[in-house]
């Protein structure tokens, strides 16, 4: 198997600079994608290299993990990194998704244009969000109908460091979602981020909000790039149920805003009094423009909130190399 990720152009490399037998380079685009062809998530990968492993022993980990690589994803990431088309068969894929009917109609894109946002409905079955919720609340020790199991992990984050697993897998998939990020995008010629899962629970005396509250993950030195992020609702979700929290529109108005702050540092600013919170059903999925400050809010429902954070991106929509 080690001669098989031998043969991903760049993985050695990335071992090799994070271990300290290279000098060590930042995270860029290429090994973003490398891990997404492979199916790794960034901070999964990133904490394996505390152990300092050998080339070997890092092999064996992802083989453990993943199995055999997806050949065609290799493929696909081997033509992007020399310029030249997908495979043939990822070709016809990415063909037959910008050719299917729309999943997101008149009135939702003109949400996104005004808003900066849209919800999918449907974007997993109702079976798929089932199965993963019963794979979160395994994970994180809980039981749906005892309160008392909800608060048994010793942690200050919603996040849940879990990357794969048949059903992420299944959901992954879906044509919808993928559609989706097609349309507003312009392209099906897109990337899936492998990235966790969330589970916030109810806000108590002992258990304060873990959510962190409104923030940017991008740098804010304009002009900011389209990028789209989404989470999608693994129960159904009410509005004071930890849902996703954001600002409607700054999209819109981000740069002007950002010019008349002067030397004000922008993520000192609260914006929570513009804030909404966005509920959702089992298997509906909220995606927003990188410009909406966002976060989750404190769960002040009766019960937990579960989610799975599920992005897709062009390799060609570079980030800001500054960050602000």
């Amino acid at each position: 198997m080690s001669a098989d990720l031998a043969e991903v152009r760049g993985l050695h490399d990335f071992w090799a600079g994070m271990t300290g037998h290279a000098p060590p380079q930042p995270l860029d685009m290429p090994q973003r994608v490398m891990l997404d062809a492979l199916g790794l998530g960034i901070g999964q990968a990133m904490a394996q290299f505390g152990t300092r492993p050998d080339w070997e022993s890092f092999a064996a980990w992802i083989t453990q993990m993943l199995g055999e690589p997806d050949r065609q994803a290799i493929a696909r990431y081997h033509a992007w990194l020399d310029g030249a088309p997908p495979p043939a068969e990822t070709a016809e894929r990415l063909a037959a998704i910008n050719a299917a009917p729309p999943v997101l109609d008149a009135a939702d894109l003109a949400h996104w244009d005004e808003h900066g946002y849209v919800v999918l409905r449907g974007a997993a079955t109702p079976e798929q969000a089932s199965e993963a919720a019963a794979l979160l609340h395994g994970l994180v020790g809980a039981t749906p109908d005892d309160p008392e199991s909800w608060y048994g992990r010793d942690v200050n984050s919603i996040m849940v460091e879990h990357f794969q697993a048949p059903v992420l897998t299944a959901i992954h998939a879906r044509e919808r979602i993928h559609k989706a990020y097609a349309q507003l995008y312009g392209t099906a010629d897109l990337w899936l981020q492998i990235d966790r899962m969330s589970f916030n629970p109810p806000v108590r005396a002992r258990a304060p909000g873990l959510g962190q509250r409104l923030h940017w993950d991008a740098s804010l030195v304009t002009p900011i790039p389209l990028f789209i992020q989404g989470i999608l609702y693994l129960t159904d979700t009410s509005p004071d149920q930890g849902a996703l929290e954001l600002v409607p529109g700054f999209h819109r108005r981000m740069e002007s805003w950002l010019a008349d702050l002067g030397d004000i540092d922008p993520r000192s600013v609260d914006l929570g009094a513009e804030a909404i919170t966005v509920g959702a059903n089992a298997g509906d999925m909220i995606l927003w423009h990188q410009a909406l400050p966002h976060g989750a809010s404190p769960n002040r429902a009766a019960r937990p909130r579960l989610a799975h954070y599920l992005t897709m991106y062009s390799p060609e929509i570079l980030p800001q190399a500054d960050w602000r």
